[in-house]
């Protein structure tokens, strides 16, 4: 008996994922993951964050059906440079460069400035996962491309990749565990005696004089927002040198997307001196962005990852996942979790070049993530 003809498939490219209908796009990203519904990533577009004179181009890949339905698609973008990704290939396209090559445009499956891992092909099946990475491999050829990068790929998507001979990168992150503790207090007490002391310790320095206040949904105003734009722009300045964000995506997420907003505001009076961003997924609690117009010792672990942590527990989330890098988080309760990446380099003698360098990093990667599980602040089982 013959095998059944595959099923029609057309594959485009797209001029941004507003042009997409939201509940088509949404119905692919599954709604557990914020950061690839259509809401979060259609407003960076509407905002001004991606577009023209970003070097972020959006270019979504999509896969319809015979009839014109959406059954694939992946945020991506044309980056004229790797700023905002945090899987750092700047040597690579200083090697190419050096090589006489061009290394931007590349094409980036990804959500613009957002390490957080999650599904970066939205499919219902594998099949029409598998045509997603066909297709970006054909827009790099088709246009002379250097590369195409999916990076903060969610684990379970790897193997797609990987059998499609893209080249594997891993990196670390620090995240916290939620069992089931009940408490804090729960919490405290699987670390050590020293650990335990240093951490409420750290809590109550971290807010004296001050007053803290968590909002979320209809609760977050104009304040609140102006606030954490202020906050934004400080640290933005100092990591990065410019902000990322617009001012309008804040707007935007408090129009959109409040239900799935936490934002922690500390106040001296009646003054916000600091503040963190986090957003609610289905089972984990994701923390985006923290600035502060005052130095106050701890009170950026008090925002960022005990208050985290205490709104996991309340809340029944799995986890809390922090941001990048970060090894202070360690000490914290937040231990290291594998990150990952796939790459596809076009040329040959780029690729092996390339591939070289990821094994050895890969040796080097292997050591440090032995080193720090030996270093968790738990207390040891008898």
């Amino acid at each position: 008996m013959a095998d059944a003809d595959p099923p029609a498939r057309t594959i485009s490219l797209g001029t941004g994922v507003a042009a997409v209908e939201a509940a088509a796009w949404d119905a692919l990203a599954g709604g557990a993951n914020p950061f690839v519904g259509h809401a979060f990533l259609s407003l960076l577009e509407e905002s001004g964050s991606v577009g023209p004179g970003t070097g972020w181009q959006p270019a979504p890949l999509l896969v319809a059906d015979g009839a014109g339905a959406l059954v694939a698609a992946a945020p991506a973008y044309l980056k004229t440079h790797s700023q905002g990704e945090y899987v750092f290939d700047h040597g690579w396209a200083d090697a190419w460069a050096r090589a006489g090559g061009a290394y931007y445009p590349k094409l980036q499956i990804a959500v613009p400035f957002t390490p957080v891992p999650g599904p970066r092909l939205l499919a219902a099946g594998d099949e029409d996962a598998r045509l997603l990475i066909r297709a970006a491999e054909a827009v790099v050829r088709q246009n002379e491309l250097s590369s195409a990068h999916a990076t903060f790929v969610a684990p379970e998507q790897m193997p797609l990749f990987e059998a499609a001979g893209w080249l594997v990168r891993r990196d670390v992150q620090f995240h916290f565990a939620n069992p089931g503790y009940r408490s804090f207090d729960d919490f405290l007490a699987t670390l050590t005696s020293a650990k335990r002391k240093q951490l409420r310790k750290e809590r109550a320095r971290a807010v004296a004089g001050l007053r803290i206040e968590q909002v979320t949904g209809d609760a977050i105003g104009p304040a609140h927002w102006d606030a954490m734009w202020a906050f934004y722009q400080d640290t933005g300045a100092r990591k990065w040198g410019h902000p990322y964000l617009t001012r309008a995506a804040f707007d935007l997420i408090g129009a959109r997307m409040a239900d799935h907003v936490l934002l922690i505001v500390a106040y001296d009076g009646d003054t916000p001196v600091a503040g963190a961003m986090h957003l609610i997924g289905a089972d984990t609690l994701y923390g985006r962005y923290w600035g502060c117009v005052a130095d106050i010792p701890y009170l950026h672990f008090e925002l960022c990852y005990y208050r985290a942590i205490d709104v996991a527990i309340e809340r029944g989330l799995a986890r809390v996942e922090a941001g990048a890098q970060g090894g202070h988080k360690l000490a914290r309760g937040y231990g290291p979790v594998a990150t990952w990446s796939a790459h596809f380099i076009a040329d040959p003698g780029f690729r092996r070049a390339v591939a070289d360098f990821l094994e050895r990093e890969r040796a080097a990667e292997a050591q440090e993530m032995e080193w720090l599980e030996g270093h968790m602040p738990f207390r040891r089982a008898d």
